[in-house]
């Protein structure tokens, strides 16, 4: 026996992986080439199964976090936003390509949307130009859903300032890819909605909603809810875009028709520019970068 199998400290059983290579070595048979054969974890058929959804739930909720854990990040600034408004440079494509006097209208509407943009990227540079470190762990990295737009501007403002920055995507049905700003080792993909909100908030110190549909609104609500309700103690909210946001939702009729209490319209910071939204945050966590 060597000596180092002798240590008490010594590993006893194999990893894994390493059984996963004695098992791809192990000599063809009808039994070893049956799928029943396969180890359970390396069998993807097996692991596809919908009685598996629960381990999968598992796996998507470790995934990341242990991967944001070794990579130090203790807190994110959460940036949410439409996936269509353009960046300043795409406007002219995008009102050439309206054809209609339908499809030029709602090409104008996004096209005036184009400042958020110009916002999301300067949040997100004055974010990560803060560069604050806790306990060895980095506060405040921008993380966005990963894709273009909003999201791409808010991934884009930190690379501008050489910080990583994090994006959650999901699988569409559609093809659905990270924009390039994100840090490839931060880029991760989600299959459920649910899991990927999740991560969205575990992290979150702050949470910036640009104008958006669906998706924006879903993630809005759900993190004004969690805070309305007490399952998440306060953070910053900041909500850019008031002339939509307003069109969009009637939070006074909400307090009036007595559905919300007049003071849950407080849980958010209306805000125009980057400068408005930073400080807000600066304000709230009393911190000596402005």
């Amino acid at each position: 026996m060597a000596d180092t199998d002798k240590k008490l400290t010594r590993r006893r059983f194999y990893k894994a992986e390493q059984e996963a290579s004695f098992a791809e070595a192990q000599e063809g048979t009808p039994q070893t080439r049956n799928p029943a054969y396969r180890l359970a974890f390396l069998d993807q058929e097996f692991m596809l199964r919908d009685e598996l959804r629960p381990v999968r739930f598992q796996l998507e909720l470790l995934k990341p976090e242990m991967l944001l854990e070794e990579a130090n990040i203790g807190s994110t600034l959460v940036m949410y936003g439409s996936a269509r408004i353009p960046a300043p440079d795409q406007c002219d494509a995008m009102l050439a390509a309206a054809t209609t006097p339908e499809r030029k209208a709602v090409a104008e509407r996004l096209v005036a949307k184009s400042k958020y943009y110009v916002e999301a990227r300067n949040l997100a540079r004055m974010a990560s130009q803060c560069a604050i470190v806790e306990k060895g762990m980095r506060q405040f990295v921008v993380c966005s859903g990963g894709g273009p737009s909003i999201m791409e501007a808010a991934n884009r403002g930190a690379a501008d300032v050489g910080a990583e920055s994090l994006g959650l995507n999901i699988v569409l049905p559609h093809e659905q890819a990270p924009n390039p700003y994100v840090t490839p080792r931060l880029s991760f993909q989600f299959h459920y909605f649910a899991l990927r909100k999740l991560h969205f908030l575990l992290r979150a110190r702050a949470v910036a909603v640009f104008p958006g549909g669906f998706g924006t609104l879903d993630e809005f609500l759900e993190t004004l809810t969690l805070i309305q309700t007490g399952k998440m103690k306060p953070i910053p909210i900041l909500l850019f875009g008031r002339e939509y946001w307003e069109r969009i939702i009637n939070f006074e009729a909400m307090a009036e028709e007595g559905v919300i209490n007049p003071r849950d319209v407080e849980l958010f910071h209306w805000c125009e520019t980057a400068e408005d939204g930073w400080g807000k945050i600066v304000e709230f966590y009393d911190l000596d970068c402005g």
